[in-house]
């Protein structure tokens, strides 16, 4: 049974996050829709992680199976495009081994925040304005204490049934754009609510409400209490999402 990848890009505002839900429209439901009105057949799909309510996705990956293999790619990706609606781009088709999975294959996971300088109404939903000012160099000081193999109980959603916490991340760093600072952060993986924890948190050090060298003490307490308040959901971005070449056909 042929396994496909599926790379997409969606805007969050309009929908209640990732995952399937009763009740209320998911990008999942609406990309799974889509593919079975396509294929005429009942098709799932597995995202490679879930993003909550308001959160965007630069790049998203799912897989799914079909009965047989599809024929003009180009063509099935142009049907898909017409089906999803405005908020969901469908970027490229993907034919992978049948074990091929894209939440566990996936071997790296990167997030951006956007914070805008200045209030944008043409952005409203796309980046938070932080209305005060907040000192970068000493975010970027707090931000190095992530770095490495951790327990990042303290970002984490309670009653999540992930075995473990421990997340290590390759590089955290606030970059300046334009009229927006950028939030930039890579790992292995991530824990339900952990980047807008992290921003949070980095916002009260940012504020002057924390001094930098509390950030090592907020993760040593692995406790969500500890950290700051959640940022905003509509400033983060999935961004991208790596996989070994060894998994593709």
């Amino acid at each position: 049974m042929p396994r496909y990848f599926l790379q997409l890009a969606y805007k969050g505002a309009q929908f209640h996050g990732w995952q399937k839900q009763k009740n209320a429209g998911s990008v999942q439901e609406c990309i799974e829709d889509a593919l079975s009105t396509i294929c005429r057949e009942t098709i799932e799909i597995v995202g490679a992680g879930r993003t909550d309510t308001g959160v965007h996705a630069k790049e998203m990956v799912a897989h799914f199976d079909l009965d047989k293999a599809v024929g003009d790619e180009d063509q099935f990706i142009y049907q898909l495009n017409n089906i999803v609606g405005a908020e969901i781009a469908i970027h490229s088709l993907k034919k992978v081994k049948e074990e091929a999975h894209a939440r566990f294959d996936a071997t790296g996971r990167t997030y951006h925040y956007h914070l805008l300088k200045s209030k944008d109404p043409f952005l409203k939903e796309l980046a938070y304005h932080h209305y005060k000012a907040l000192d970068f160099f000493n975010m970027n000081k707090a931000a190095e204490a992530l770095l490495g193999k951790q327990d990042f109980s303290s970002f984490s959603r309670s009653n999540t049934q992930t075995k473990t916490n421990l997340c290590t991340i390759e590089f955290a760093r606030w970059v300046e754009k334009d009229d927006q600072w950028v939030f930039e952060i890579k790992a292995d993986r991530f824990l339900r609510n952990m980047v807008r924890a992290i921003v949070g948190t980095l916002i009260e050090i940012g504020e002057g409400k924390r001094a930098i060298e509390e950030m090592k003490e907020v993760i040593k307490r692995m406790d969500r209490s500890a950290a700051g308040v959640s940022a905003p959901a509509h400033g983060l971005y999935l961004q991208k999402i790596d996989y070994p070449e060894s998994i593709y056909l």
